[in-house]
């Protein structure tokens, strides 16, 4: 709570002004009983017509009073809500997106949305309802009490008796009901998850005919949302029934003690009805007040499960004295001392690494160097680690042992801005953002020219098919790149990253879509036109990576081989049977020799 605190301190004026012309409302309210008191008392009793308008005149002042006030409280607890809302939503947003790929693996993707979606969505709505009601419902509440004891002392005991008890049923559900709020947001999770997997595999779950499966998956889980949710809801529901019953009792005691004491001429009929009447506004307020609490307890739930991701730190983290430039910081420090010899680009020196949770180690003692210029192939199964050995480069996990050198420099030294602007990535999956064409390759490089865009496309084999469509680079993108093909997503996304003319270009089989012929003209065109970039080549093809001018083998995260094409196919088994695997016995043969 201590967060929320500290961003609604920014809009302290709203904060302050919504509950006080919210208690200004209710001091207005608590008027009315008295007025008609007076009315009965004064009004009817003499037959008063003058005397009555008037007090109906006063009751309608009253009335337009209050209504200016609960709508200028309303305006400023709706743009204390919203703009705090706003910013929590905005900082949680900036804040995910400096978490490293441990923490989103470790987060699961459907909890993060979750977060951002409906758990700030609660939030905002209890800020808005506390500032309304959190203050006015105890101020009417002590105040129709106190103008009890006004009108009439013993009558008012009443009051005295019966307020603690509602308090105690009202805050004991309170204490029941939040931990229950809690377990429904977490199943609610489980539903998000669900959902989320049938929307995005649904083509999978028609393919496989297991619809009927995946529609009682949800049923399930969906059922055991809707158990949690009525559960707690039966214990929130008591409070209706249960302040209803203690309220009219106390108003059956307030009538007993007001008409004997009418008989005897101590208080009037109007003081009766003005404790009857204070009595009633007694028991709305309880009720909104028990109806706030449950949205109070449900906002807390969900702040938390918010704060808990806010608590969460990224693993990989700048130094104070990280490298923001390579020509100036860099050999100042004398970090860059190898770079300057033009030794090394890329360095691996016995690099360990352990996913989050898991038991064995992904990758062990990985060591490798790569010159300036070079092209490195990396194959193996699946699950061999090949991305893994990727993903270390541009920082987006960090070694749990050993070094990983880019320039001599070890990339826990730099910052990141300036380690991922060496480096242009293709991952596995290919990602298009909705937009244009062009919008979409300047993901690369922000001031990009046609030309550089047109060149980039050229090399990824793109420009054939972009052409075809006849909008150039005003061709609209769908979310995801759902209007065009795979192979077609896939030559796009490696367009994007040549666009940024990186130093480092990783192709994390980035052309697992594209057919044969594709695929040689697209790696032809990248060994011809990228002159002293270093190029990573990831791949099950072994047809992909054989002209590399290194390989690298890896079985079970380990390095089985290292080498040329030839090389290894005679020093490395593995790589051996790969290769027989996809090539005539004869063509291995021969290239072995």
């Amino acid at each position: 709570m201590k967060r929320l605190l500290s961003y609604l301190s920014n809009y302290k004026l709203e904060s302050i002004m919504g509950p006080l012309f919210k208690m200004l409302e209710a001091s207005f309210e608590l008027f009315v009983p008295l007025v008609v008191a007076s009315m009965i008392d004064v009004g009817i009793k003499n037959q008063d017509a003058a005397y009555i308008i008037k007090m109906g005149g006063l009751l309608i002042l009253l009335g337009v009073i209050g209504l200016a006030c609960s709508l200028t409280a309303q305006y400023f607890a709706a743009k204390a809500a919203v703009s705090t809302a706003t910013c929590l939503r905005n900082d949680l947003f900036s804040h995910i997106s400096h978490l490293s790929y441990s923490e989103i693996d470790t987060v699961g993707t459907s909890t993060l949305i979750t977060r951002m979606t409906s758990d700030i969505n609660q939030v905002q709505t209890g800020i808005n309802m506390v500032l309304r009601l959190f203050l006015r419902s105890p101020f009417v509440v002590f105040g129709a009490m106190i103008m009890a004891f006004t009108v009439n002392f013993k009558a008012a005991l009443v009051f005295v008796a019966v307020i603690p008890l509602l308090s105690i049923v009202v805050f004991g559900i309170l204490l029941i009901s939040m931990p229950l709020y809690k377990k429904v947001q977490k199943q609610l999770d489980q539903v998000m998850l669900t959902t989320r997997e049938n929307l995005l595999g649904v083509r999978v779950i028609r393919a496989f005919n297991r619809q009927k499966s995946e529609t009682a998956r949800f049923e399930e889980e969906n059922g055991l949302l809707v158990k949690f949710q009525v559960f707690v809801g039966k214990i929130s529901a008591l409070l209706n029934p249960v302040t209803y019953i203690m309220i009219n009792f106390a108003t059956v005691a307030v009538i007993w003690v007001g008409a004997a004491q009418v008989d005897t001429g101590i208080i009037t009929q109007g003081k009766v009805v003005a404790l009857v009447n204070y009595m009633s506004q007694i028991l709305v307020e309880l009720i909104k007040l028990a109806n706030l609490i449950i949205t109070i307890s449900k906002s807390v739930a969900c702040m938390n499960r918010v704060d808990s991701i806010f608590q969460l730190e990224p693993s990989i983290k700048e130094k104070a004295d990280a490298v923001r430039s390579r020509t100036s910081q860099a050999l100042e420090s004398g970090h860059g001392e190898k770079a300057k010899e033009g030794a090394d680009k890329v360095v691996f020196q016995n690099v360990s690494f352990l996913y989050a949770g898991a038991k064995e180690e992904s990758l062990s003692n990985i060591d490798f160097s790569v010159k300036k210029g070079e092209t490195i192939g990396i194959i193996g199964g699946t699950g061999s680690g090949k991305s893994t050995v990727v993903n270390l480069i541009p920082r987006f996990y960090d070694a749990a042992s050993g070094s990983v050198l880019v320039d001599g420099i070890d990339v826990r030294d730099y910052s990141l801005d300036s380690l991922r602007e060496k480096i242009g990535v293709v991952p596995q999956r290919a990602v298009l953002f909705k937009g244009s064409l062009r919008d979409n390759m300047r993901w690369g490089k922000k001031d990009a020219a046609d030309e550089e865009i047109y060149r980039a496309l050229d090399i990824a084999q793109a420009r054939e098919f972009v052409d075809s469509k006849g909008k150039g680079l005003e061709l609209s993108i769908d979310q995801g790149g759902r209007n065009l093909s795979g192979g077609q997503k896939q030559r796009l996304t490696i367009a994007r990253a040549l666009v940024r003319n990186p130093e480092i270009l990783i192709l994390d089989d980035s052309a697992s879509a594209l057919d044969f012929a594709t695929d040689a003209r697209l790696r032809k065109a990248i060994q011809e036109s990228t002159g002293d970039m270093t190029v990573f080549l990831v791949s099950q093809r072994a047809a992909t990576i054989k002209n590399a001018d290194q390989i690298l083998v890896l079985d079970d995260g380990k390095l089985a081989g290292k080498g040329t094409h030839k090389e290894l196919l005679n020093s490395c088994q593995l790589y051996r049977e790969i290769c027989l695997s996809q090539f005539s016995k004869e063509e291995v043969e021969r290239d072995g020799q």
